[in-house]
């Protein structure tokens, strides 16, 4: 499977997977994960890989659905330009399924990323600082409360590595980057708003490049909303001035016109 999106399919194995709240299973080398508490969320609950490391089949979406419909949430299933067959769209909008916004996919090698200009001193968090963590990126990304405690989790796991931004001390910024095998997938990120505008993720995104070279990886990808009319694109930007290529657009279909990929809607 290409690297941009193995990392981000092993990412949420190891978050969706590793938390009881959570489900995951896997069809035709696709990886469904489901939170039946955030049913409205087609960020928690949905299908990453599909027809890629196998080809999409009528017969591995019914067994995607069932397993969905069992969980009782709306769902998304991604799309990559280059999916087998090509014939998948067409199934899923037959199925009832609608196009959501798409994402723009980066990867970049580990080549050390500008100097960022910031104020703000980035740390690595470790397990006895969890809490830190989770409290910022749930005020700052607006995540549901029941992720906390999985977000509290992470930074003691093995693959993932968790950083802070502080403002004089005060916690401003997160982000993380997961480690699998050569590749890292760097997500996790959000600002509070009113430490925004001062280079919070640029150093983030400069402390995790520097992290994935010391675990030995050979590439970084990662992943925004595709940039449209009306919508900001202030993370686009910091990816591209950090050095990331864009490689293409991904297409999320969703189950329901309420599924939210945003990842903020329980």
């Amino acid at each position: 499977m290409i690297p941009t999106e193995l990392g981000e399919l092993e990412a949420f194995r190891s978050l969706i997977g590793g938390w009881n709240g959570g489900r995951v299973t896997e069809v035709v080398g696709a990886l469904c994960t489901a939170v039946p508490a955030a049913a409205g969320s087609a960020l928690l609950n949905r299908v990453v890989g599909l027809g890629l490391g196998e080809p999409a089949t009528e017969e591995a979406l019914d067994e995607i659905d069932a397993f969905f419909a069992d969980e009782e949430v709306s769902y998304g299933i991604t799309v990559t330009p280059d999916v087998d067959p090509p014939e998948l769209t067409a199934w899923l909008e037959a199925r009832g399924f609608s196009r959501g916004y798409a994402w723009a996919k980066f990867r970049r090698g580990i080549e050390s990323a500008p100097a960022p200009e910031t104020d703000l001193t980035v740390e690595r968090i470790g397990a006895e600082r969890g809490d830190v963590f989770a409290d910022v990126f749930q005020r700052a990304y607006g995540t549901p409360e029941l992720l906390r405690p999985r977000l509290e989790q992470m930074p003691g796991e093995t693959g993932w590595y968790c950083f802070v931004a502080f403002a004089d001390g005060v916690p401003a910024a997160t982000a993380a980057i997961f480690v699998t095998g050569d590749v890292g997938w760097l997500g996790m990120a959000g600002t509070l708003p009113e430490f925004r505008r001062r280079g919070a993720q640029s150093g983030l995104l400069a402390a995790r490049i520097a992290a994935a070279r010391e675990a030995g990886c050979s590439v970084v990808v990662t992943e925004t909303g595709e940039p449209v009319e009306g919508r900001p694109s202030n993370s686009y930007r910091n990816i591209v001035r950090t050095g990331f290529e864009p490689v293409y657009a991904r297409q999320n279909y969703l189950s329901s016109e309420t599924a939210d990929t945003s990842g903020t809607r329980a």
